[in-house]
Order: C-alpha cells, then structure tokens, then sequence
C-alpha cells in the first residue's frame, strides 16, 4: 500500500527528537489506548497485520497530525466498526455524550487482568513450523518487485524494483501481506536482504553501507 506511513527515505520530516528517560506513557489516556487495544486483539476477530492495516489506512493529513496512540485508537475504531463488534452510530454518539448507552451485546472471550502479564510474555509467534521450499539461498542475487497492492505490504517502497543478494534465510513465517487481508497465513520463507545504499539512494550515498531489510519469497524475483 502506497500510503503516507511507508516514509523510509523520504526527506522534510525534521530531525528525530530523542527524550532522555522517556516514559512508556506521556499520558493516561495512552495506557488505557494500549489496555484497549490489547484486549480487543484477545477476542480473536483479527490478528495482528491486520491491526498494522487498520493504521495504514488513515488518512494522510490525519497520520501526520496524529500522535503514536492516537493511530492506535483509530486503527482499533476501524476494526471494532469493520468486524462488526460496535456499531459506528455508537462511536459517534458516545463522542457526544460519553455516557450514552452501549447498544451492542458482549463478547464470549474476555481478557482478564491476571492473563495479561503471561499473554505478553508468551507473545505470538509468526515461525511456521512447516516444510516449505525456499525460492532462493543466501548469496543468490534477487530483485525487489516493482508491485503496489492496494492493501498491505511490507516490502517498502524505496527497495522495490532494485537488485540485493539474500543474505540469510529466517526459515518459514506467515505471509504478512496476505494475512492482513484476511488470505490466510501463506507461510513462506523470509529472507534479510541486503541492498547497497548506492544502489537505494544513488551514487551520492556512502559506498560502505548498506541496508537490510526483510522479505518474503513473494517479494522477490530472481536477478
């Protein structure tokens, strides 16, 4: 998805500011985003590229306008809206008068205060354990394809339609692309990929660096 979040190269968005002892939270409200967010995830109606989606799809003056929780909080508005667990009319009423009554009905799964520690030590891996064949090997010269799907990606867009080696291969994951639209997981193998910097941002760029960047069999074609 060509949105205004794949920013990677792009020039003009100032220097990064970075706060000495910064908080996990500025604010109450951005504890209660992420509380919000994670026991919504726990009921099991998308999983997480789908969140990541749901986040891209703001529009562009609002993603640059918006604060890290505040793209959480809209992400996880579309969701509950999308998946049909509330209802839009409800959202909209419950800005007006937060306390407006809840129409919609509960939900059978429920996050309760005890599982959160285990929940977010356990995590939830993204390593299939299954026997896929690997397209190519760790020295193989590929080529990041020139694609620009309408829905997510995670092949940025300054690395597509240039030339990189594989530099190693992770083993199988789940296709992040396809599993954000709801395709299923389509595991895969993921590489890290190595581009020259030269060959991402030209002749001016510094000849000894270079950028990793991981990607799927699905990402790539043979050079």
């Amino acid at each position: 998805m060509n949105g205004v979040h794949d920013m990677g190269g792009m020039h003009g968005l100032g220097t990064l500011e970075i706060e000495p002892d910064e908080p996990w939270f500025h604010h109450e409200w951005e504890r209660r985003a992420f509380s919000l967010t994670l026991a919504a995830g726990f009921l099991g109606e998308w999983n997480l590229d789908m969140s990541r989606y749901a986040r891209e799809r703001i529009p562009g003056a609002d993603y640059l306008a918006s604060t890290y929780y505040e793209k959480w909080l809209w992400g996880l508005e579309r969701l509950l809206v999308e998946q049909g667990l509330v209802p839009q009319a409800e959202l909209e009423s419950r800005r007006r008068d937060p306390a407006a009554p809840v129409e919609h009905t509960g939900h059978p799964r429920k996050l309760a205060a005890a599982n959160v520690v285990p929940l977010l030590m356990k995590g939830g891996a993204a390593r299939v354990h299954q026997d896929v064949p690997a397209r190519f090997a760790p020295g193989d010269r590929v080529m990041a394809r020139n694609a620009h799907p309408i829905g997510h990606t995670r092949l940025p867009r300054y690395a597509r339609g240039r030339a990189g080696a594989i530099d190693r291969d992770h083993g199988v994951f789940v296709f992040a692309d396809a599993h954000a639209m709801g395709r299923g997981p389509q595991p895969q193998h993921l590489y890290s990929v190595r581009f020259a910097a030269q060959t991402l941002w030209g002749a001016d760029a510094d000849p000894r660096d270079a950028v990793y960047v991981d990607l799927w069999d699905d990402h790539l074609e043979p050079a």
